[in-house]
Order: structure tokens, then C-alpha cells, then sequence
């Protein structure tokens, strides 16, 4: 993938568990030379931190739809 140097890219996916899929794609995202500051997902199944773990690396995450938990 090639993007200009500095692209600003919104991370859109459907579902944000534990962040694994999501961290990967804003590394490899990184790694294509472009800035992501944030994330957006149809639903955020909480419990998991996955939301919050994107936080944790910057990146502001947001849901339409939160699932806690127990």
C-alpha cells in the first residue's frame, strides 16, 4: 500500500474486542507512512479493553454500540 507521506487515515471496522486486529492494522498503517488518531467501530464489546488499549497507543476510539459485560 502506498500512501502519502503524513496521510491522515480513520480506522473504521465493524467490531473492537481485544484490539489485536486493530492494533495490527494501525501499525501497518504506521509503517505505510501514515498518521491514525482514530478509530471508529459499529460495536465495542468493552469488557475486553480493546477500546481502551487503543487508547492507551493514542488513538481516540469510538462506538456506536457498547456491550460491558459482566
Amino acid at each position: 500500500m502506498r500512501l502519502p507521506p503524513g496521510a491522515r487515515v480513520l480506522l473504521v471496522d465493524d467490531l473492537i474486542a481485544t484490539g489485536g486486529t486493530a492494533r495490527a492494522a494501525v501499525r501497518l498503517l504506521h509503517k505505510a507512512g501514515a498518521v491514525v488518531t482514530q478509530a471508529q467501530f459499529l460495536v465495542d464489546l468493552a469488557d475486553l479493553g480493546g477500546a481502551e488499549a487503543l487508547r492507551t497507543d493514542g488513538i481516540e476510539a469510538t462506538a456506536l454500540i457498547h456491550f460491558p459485560g459482566h
